[in-house]
Parts: C-alpha cells; sequence; structure tokens
C-alpha cells in the first residue's frame, strides 16, 4: 500500500497493492495496521455501496455532526468518480478548502477523510458503483449538507451544471458561511 498526502491535514490517498495474473487479481483493501501506522484509530462500523446508472449523477456534499461524526473510507470498484472533502473544522487552517481525488476501478485509489469533513462527489462515467467504510452508523438526526455550488468552495466538478444529475435534497443544503460550527480543529490530533 502507498500513501498520498495533501495539504489539507488528515486526509490522504491510499493506493492498495494489486497482484495480477492469468485468472485476474487480488488486492488487499483495507488493513487496520495500515492505518494505525498513518495515525488514524478508526474502527468501522458500517460499509456502504452506492450505484448510480447515469453519467454526472452528484452526491453531496454529506457530513454527520457530533456525536455521530463519521470518518469515510471510500473507494470506486467500477467506473470513476471525482471524491471531494471539504474541512470543516473551525480554526483549521484549511477551513473551508477541498480534496478533488479521482477514484476508479482502473486505479484502485481509496480516499480516507476523518470526521469533520462534508463528502461529495459526481460519477464521470455510466454504471458507477461506490463502497466506503463509516466510522459510525447512519444518524438521520445528525445528518447534515453543504452546498455543492457555494462560490466560497470553488470546487471544479468537471461536468457542466446542466448535466449534474441532484437530489431534490442536495438542492437545498447551506452555504459555507451558514453552517453552524460542529467540528472544531485540535492541532494535537492532526
Amino acid at each position: 500500500m502507498r500513501i498520498e498526502r495533501f495539504k489539507i491535514e488528515d486526509i490522504f490517498v491510499i493506493e492498495p497493492s494489486k497482484h495480477s495474473d492469468s485468472r485476474g487479481f487480488f488486492s488487499e483493501t483495507y488493513r487496520n495496521d495500515f492505518l494505525h501506522e498513518q495515525k488514524v484509530d478508526a474502527e468501522f462500523l458500517q460499509d456502504n455501496h452506492v450505484y448510480s446508472a447515469q453519467r454526472g449523477v452528484l452526491r453531496g456534499l454529506h457530513f454527520q455532526i457530533p456525536p455521530h461524526a463519521q470518518g469515510k473510507l471510500v473507494r470506486c470498484v467500477r467506473g470513476a468518480i471525482l471524491d471531494i472533502g471539504v474541512d470543516l473544522r473551525a480554526g483549521s487552517p484549511t477551513f473551508g478548502q477541498h480534496v478533488a481525488v479521482e477514484l476508479s476501478a482502473a486505479n484502485w485509489k481509496q480516499l480516507w477523510l476523518p470526521p469533520g469533513f462534508a463528502h461529495g462527489y459526481v460519477t464521470l462515467e455510466q454504471d458507477c458503483e461506490v463502497i466506503y467504510k463509516t466510522t459510525d452508523y447512519y444518524a438521520k438526526d445528525c445528518e447534515r449538507g453543504l452546498a455543492w455550488d457555494d462560490p466560497a468552495l470553488d470546487i471544479d466538478w468537471r461536468i457542466a451544471k446542466s448535466s449534474l444529475v441532484i437530489s431534490d435534497k442536495d438542492h437545498t443544503n447551506p452555504r459555507l458561511a451558514d453552517i453552524e460550527p460542529f467540528f472544531h480543529y485540535d492541532r494535537r490530533s492532526a
């Protein structure tokens, strides 16, 4: 497994090794000890599997607030997505900044997003499947969203706005300036 780090603390990409032969391939897609080496002390409680039929399906930006905040380990096992993580930690030197990573079945990369980040993605191809682990269970009362098109975020989704397929709920999410500070940056944990 290899790691790619970003300017935003605590977010990183994992590239699991893939061993191929005439039969297909073998890959260890998750190793708890590897995450511990990266200073991630996460217990995963739920796996989610999402299928999107069309290119341009935008899901997000979503997060859960305490006491059920979620960290996520995201991978695309069919097709390709542009995965986004936005820093929501008040006091963070990268508050409001985002990371954009292409995850695909071909590149086999995974993105780790700790609690305190909004998450979303757009499908870059038809017939995409995304699997992600979460560090807490889904809790409807703690579910929140952030406007995917907030100009303050300056996210390039790589697909024309007129071609995006977005849920009604995701059209009504507030902008970053209107979100309560649910998360606080702690330099010691970063």
